[in-house]
């Protein structure tokens, strides 16, 4: 099933976050025919995402990515990479008045997402699509959300991203993201083995930091970092003004 823009919001949220009937079309044709990595790997595995990813840590991780970003009533966020929506169901059971949009390409997890919010008493607006043709008009959001997802991306892919991202968010907006980091300076088993993924091997602190500044965003900084799966995964967090 395809979750296109579930439950509009408030008036003027309809009017800053709508997707036209023609970009919707357009995008929802876009994410059939790209190819993306599922968020649990493969579909089969979904079922399993959430129980995993609780195991791994990352609540604790999205908790600290949330309180750097200084969220306030009246706030839009967008999370890239919702998945399942964890981060969005923090977000919405930490903060009142606050509208939270979650976009993903992948149209199971945003199913499971809008089965979990049903449970939850929950109304968000859930919408397909790529973090790279980002469906929302300019100067939309007051922060922007990414996490563990930007491993996922190639790096032609992030630059527009990064580009998307600044695009969308409003003059005092910010940008947090939060992902697993190689560290090439490490050469234990386990580094190696993360490495071995073709597109983590070009996710360091250093090119994501390089990546994001020549998008045209300023203060580009590593906030903190920190780990997961036992210490076995290192993180970091990212924080970036427009």
């Amino acid at each position: 099933m395809v979750v296109v823009s579930y439950i509009p919001i408030t008036t003027e949220a309809q009017r800053t976050h709508r997707l036209h009937r023609e970009e919707s079309s357009i995008l929802s044709n876009t994410a059939s025919q790209r190819e993306f990595l599922p968020a649990a790997g493969r579909d089969v595995f979904l079922p399993l995402y959430d129980p995993l990813v609780s195991l791994m840590g990352f609540g604790r991780a999205a908790e600290d990515l949330i309180d750097e970003a200084n969220i306030e009533r009246g706030h839009s966020v967008l999370d890239l990479g919702c998945g399942t929506g964890t981060l969005i169901l923090m977000l919405r059971r930490r903060y009142t008045g606050v509208v939270v949009i979650g976009l993903d390409p992948d149209a199971k997890v945003l199913q499971r997402a809008s089965n979990k919010f049903k449970r939850a008493g929950m109304s968000v607006q859930l919408d397909l699509g790529f973090s790279d043709q980002l469906p929302y008009e300019e100067k939309s959001f007051d922060r922007v959300f990414s996490s563990f997802m930007f491993h996922h991306l190639d790096e032609q892919e992030r630059e527009r991203t990064a580009r998307e991202v600044l695009r969308v968010l409003k003059p005092t907006g910010t940008f947090h993201l939060l992902d697993f980091v190689a560290d090439p300076a490490k050469d234990g088993f386990w580094d190696r083995l993360i490495e071995s993924h073709a597109l983590m091997k070009t996710n360091t602190d250093e090119r994501l930091l390089q990546l994001i500044g020549r998008a045209g965003f300023t203060n580009v900084t590593k906030v903190k970092e920190g780990s997961m799966l036992f210490g076995l995964m290192r993180t970091s967090y990212f924080r970036a003004s427009v």
